[in-house]
């Protein structure tokens, strides 16, 4: 089994899982390029808890958590199986850490990330787990959290951050007048990542160009910050997604070396 990267990917709207834009076709060949992959494990900003659980459920429901959108999406289904043995790994291993964690059987996947697993595995039969995100997070126990997650990697197991590089709904639904912000802090956040700061990674939200606008509430950010913790290196990958909405940045980011697989890119 070789070792596989992390992953961010911005799921952007729900409406991402009937409009793949430039992304979703991307997503699909990453998707084919990363096979084999055991396992799935998803940290999306759509489950908070105080302390951390992870879904152990056999069969996870495919959550609807969204309104006032496209009747075709509440028709959708992500019938991946999950996996109850991984599920119970994770907790041991975010224990071992220093995270107080541990298994939920009744909760199943919402659309941070079923969505982009729509286009990355569209199959649905390798197996998917979800952790939640911790409350309270900082860049820090955020970078902490995907670094405790990341022997995973080994063992075959894809880890996704599932977030948003901007997120300000706000502007989506009333339009922006002013959208150079958007790209004036994507380019940013770009540029860290590809000369491997680690550091300005963590602290974006205090550093980056209109990073209060870009984020008005932190959640979106920081599964970025956790599938970078996850990974063995800033990215090998960049995969431009351009602009959802005009001012929700698509863009993913493959942390680590992506395997050799001829015919895929």
């Amino acid at each position: 089994m070789h070792k596989l990267p992390s992953l961010f990917v911005s799921h952007g709207a729900p409406t991402f899982a009937l409009e793949p834009g430039a992304i979703g076709e991307k997503l699909r060949l990453l998707g084919r390029r990363l096979s084999p992959i055991k396992a799935v494990v998803v940290v999306s900003p759509h489950w908070i808890t105080d302390n951390i659980r992870v879904t152990a459920s056999p069969s996870p429901s495919t959550i609807h958590d969204f309104r006032g959108f496209d009747p075709a999406l509440y028709e959708m289904d992500y019938p991946a199986p999950g996996d109850p043995d991984l599920a119970g790994r994770i907790v041991e291993r975010l224990q071992q850490a220093g995270w107080s964690a541990r298994t939920d059987s009744g909760r199943g996947l919402d659309h941070g990330a079923w969505v982009p697993l729509l286009h990355l595995l569209p199959e649905a039969s390798v197996p998917v787990v979800q952790v939640s995100l911790a409350a309270e997070l900082d860049g820090e126990s955020a970078w902490s959290l995907g670094r405790g997650l990341s022997p995973l990697a080994a063992e075959g197991v894809l880890v996704i951050g599932s977030g948003s590089l901007t997120h300000n709904l706000y502007e989506v639904f009333r339009g922006a007048e002013d959208t150079g912000y958007a790209e004036a802090f994507t380019g940013w956040i770009r540029e860290v990542i590809e000369a491997g700061d680690t550091r300005r990674l963590k602290s974006a939200l205090d550093r980056a160009p209109n990073a209060r606008r870009a984020h008005p509430t932190p959640e979106h950010y920081w599964p970025l910050v956790v599938a970078a913790g996850a990974g063995s290196a800033m990215p090998t990958t960049v995969l431009e997604g351009g602009m959802s909405y005009q001012v929700l940045s698509m863009d993913a980011f493959v942390f680590g070396e992506l395997p050799f697989n001829a015919g895929y890119v």
